[in-house]
């Protein structure tokens, strides 16, 4: 068992009518590290909503000719999802469309409610009917249910926020204004930008909006909503300030992309100095530094350079296969379709290994025999994170304590299961160096919840709910 990604989210309005789903196709490339079972685009042309959106990768799903079906239009909102909360079935690929009596709406979302359980109970027994199992699906619901008796769409966005708790990073289209929305505690990440030729775009990250030749302008803050429109950009901050920002710490030791700066600092720097920490909390003798790609290479290099160890490459990744890759039946270990060892490089050499985590232990075990068949002498495992001990319920797949090796073994213990000769993990009470701020969720390290746990904490609580109705 590995981490899994998060969802993206990428919306653009331009100035005039132009090929948007092109724009989007290139932004939703970008974000494909951070969903890989599904993905859509929505199109707004002049208020009718054209869409596309299947299982696969986003080069799967928008060949050619699916491209060329999607009208051109001044807006667009897409998604690439790895879910959660809900199954992977087309039903729940997004973004998820309404029609009601006020007009149209198409939703993005990125994170996980802690009260989806219950407000979807709530508008059940209403006689709401549910089509997903995404709590997307509630958002919308909510949304929907306030736009109804509100006089614009962001007014219902603002009234929604009320009543939504946890993580969202929302894009909203209407068939006239393009909204961007924040969750208070800022769980997830959103920024926006705008091209050279007039062209606003909204994404999960920075490298997306770079991707489709955007300059960024910002993040949008914690509890933010940004209206844009023909007359341009309005923000709208009456739930700015309402709680303290708790962006999820693991966008900078895995989610994120390394090129993408997230409220104001990069990624890349950030993984640089866990690496760095980890060389002054766990320092060891070693010939080489090698780090797990992708998300591990940055930490290397920062453990290399602050320890004087050479930094080198001792395993290589098959640039074609997904993290979400599945091989037919069980007879080969996915690890080796996915790595390689460089023999010529780790033979006979004592190396530090560098990775952002380990949730079950099963992969970086393998990763460890992997390196010990190529020859390598001593193998010192450090992690970029500290161990997991607890679940997430902000939109990372940590979901029971009972998964997690570090809540069964101690250190020295796991490191035995897994075949390495030590193991030292980055100290959570030095978390806040990478960002240079202690304003970030580290709740699934130390188990501070900035929000009330859910009643219900199953990730397929939906599924099973419906399940269970079965007669």
């Amino acid at each position: 068992m590995s981490i899994r990604e998060e969802c993206g989210v990428f919306g653009v309005m331009a100035p005039d009518i132009r090929d948007v789903a092109g724009i989007c196709y290139y932004g939703l490339y970008a974000l494909q590290h951070r969903g890989q079972e599904s993905c859509g685009i929505v199109v707004n042309d002049d208020g009718l909503f054209a869409s596309h959106k299947d299982l696969g990768l986003v080069g799967e799903v928008f060949s050619g000719e699916a491209l060329s079906r999607l009208p051109e239009g001044q807006m667009a909102v897409a998604h690439v999802r790895y879910g959660t909360t809900g199954g992977t079935n087309r039903n729940n690929c997004q973004p998820i469309e309404v029609n009601h009596q006020k007009g149209r709406m198409a939703l993005a979302h990125n994170g996980n409610l802690s009260n989806a359980a219950k407000l979807r109970s709530g508008l059940e027994l209403s006689g709401a009917i549910f089509h997903t199992t995404s709590d997307t699906e509630t958002i919308a619901y909510i949304i929907t249910k306030e736009r109804l008796k509100t006089s614009s769409i962001e007014d219902a966005v603002s009234s929604a926020m009320d009543i939504l708790d946890g993580a969202y990073s929302l894009i909203v289209m209407s068939p006239q204004k393009l909204i961007c929305a924040r969750d208070p505690y800022g769980f997830r990440p959103l920024c926006y930008g705008k091209t050279s030729d007039g062209m606003y775009v909204a994404a999960s990250e920075s490298c997306a909006i770079q991707a489709v030749g955007g300059r960024v302008i910002r993040d949008v803050e914690p509890g933010e909503i940004l209206v844009f429109s023909r007359n341009g950009v309005v923000s709208r901050k009456e739930h700015c300030g309402k709680q303290q920002k708790k962006l999820c710490v693991f966008e900078y030791i895995y989610f994120a992309r390394s090129d993408s700066v997230i409220d104001g600092v990069s990624v890349h720097a950030a993984r640089v100095r866990a690496g760095s920490i980890l060389a002054k909390t766990h320092p060891v003798e070693a010939d080489l530094v090698i780090g797990v790609p992708d998300s591990g290479l940055d930490a290397a290099l920062g453990y290399s350079r602050s320890s004087g160890i050479p930094y080198g490459m001792g395993l290589m990744k098959n640039r074609y296969v997904g993290r979400t890759f599945i091989a037919p039946g069980d007879r080969l270990d996915k690890v080796r379709i996915k790595l390689s060892a460089i023999e010529d490089a780790v033979r006979g050499k004592r190396l530090v290994l560098i990775d952002d985590s380990i949730v079950r232990g099963t992969t970086s075990g393998r990763i460890v025999t992997l390196l010990r068949e190529a020859g390598a002498k001593e193998i010192h495992m450090r992690v970029s994170s500290p161990p997991f001990l607890h679940p997430c319920y902000y939109g990372t797949d940590i979901d029971s304590e009972e998964h997690l090796i570090a809540c069964q073994y101690t250190t020295a213990e796991i490191a035995r299961r897994i075949g390495a000769d030590s193991l030292g993990y980055l100290p959570v009470e030095q978390l806040s160096l990478l960002t240079g701020s202690c304003h970030y969720c580290n709740a699934c390290f130390s188990g501070a919840y900035p929000t009330k746990i859910p009643a219900d904490t199953r990730k397929d609580r939906f599924e099973r709910r419906l399940s269970e109705k079965e007669p």
